[in-house]
């Protein structure tokens, strides 16, 4: 298996001839606005634009997972960090089949997606491939979750390859803890960069909830969120120092935009 690391949280399982997608960001630098304003810096987002083998990758693309993309249908609440328009156009274009969690799924298919499976909690489901778990995901501390995308992570089971389970975003929780518990993955994925709005508290896991994260996982941690969009404070930089002080580092990678991971089981 090789991971390959674009930008932020959209990245490109690669396992035999199948290469996944998940979360497709593709815009253009700046090409979306602020996700805060007053709290941190108000810049264009994203930020860093896509690394030069994104275009090579995404030519070999067979499959996407998005794991949450808007609410109650709503323009202003989708997360165009994880599925912007030029990411809707690329999956339209492609007729890429699609895994989602089944609040996603009428939106999606309003967007001419071609949606192959739609998730529940917790309840297996079978792929060509594989299979996959999805398990909730909580976008937020306090009240402000509620106002966010209908989140899903997703334990993935893929033939011959080791086990991975994609946190999306989340503070951590009990069904986080469960996931961890009870799947024993092999590889978990966090999404780690702090985001915040202008009102409300952490909408991701803080620096101390990361910690918990890769203590409590029982394989190799994947931190990823990070520097690529205004609202996300905790840098690549920082979360090493954190890591490093706590020890974790070495049980934890930080891929740059662009950089692959090879992964071998056991």
């Amino acid at each position: 298996m090789k991971i390959h690391h674009l930008r932020n949280a959209t990245f490109v399982i690669e396992s035999g001839e199948h290469f996944i997608l998940i979360d497709p960001m593709l815009s253009n630098t700046g090409g979306l606005p602020p996700f805060a304003f007053f709290r941190h810096k108000p810049l264009r987002n994203p930020i860093v634009p896509l690394p030069e083998n994104a275009l090579d990758l995404l030519d070999k693309i067979s499959l996407c997972f998005i794991t949450h993309s808007q609410k109650w249908g709503i323009q202003a609440l989708t997360h165009t960090d994880h599925l912007d328009l030029p990411g809707i156009v690329f999956l339209r274009k492609n007729k890429i089949p699609v895994v989602c969690h089944h609040k996603d799924a009428p939106y999606l298919r309003k967007h001419q997606i071609r949606v192959a499976a739609a998730t529940e909690y917790w309840q297996p489901l079978d792929l060509s491939m594989g299979r996959v778990v999805a398990v909730p995901a909580k976008h937020g501390h306090g009240w402000y979750h509620n106002l966010m995308a209908n989140g899903s992570g997703f334990y993935l089971e893929l033939e011959k390859e080791p086990s991975m389970y994609i946190s999306s975003d989340t503070v951590f929780t009990r069904e986080v803890a469960r996931a961890l518990d009870e799947f024993k993955p092999d590889i978990s994925v966090v999404a780690a960069g702090g985001a915040s709005m202008d009102i409300g508290g952490p909408i991701l896991m803080t620096l101390d909830e990361i910690v918990s994260f890769v203590q409590k996982a029982p394989g190799r941690v994947i931190a990823n969120h990070m520097d690529a969009l205004n609202h996300c404070p905790i840098t690549r930089s920082k979360l090493i120092r954190c890591l490093t002080q706590k020890k974790l580092l070495k049980k934890t990678w930080i891929p740059g935009d662009g950089e692959t991971i090879q992964v071998i089981e056991g």
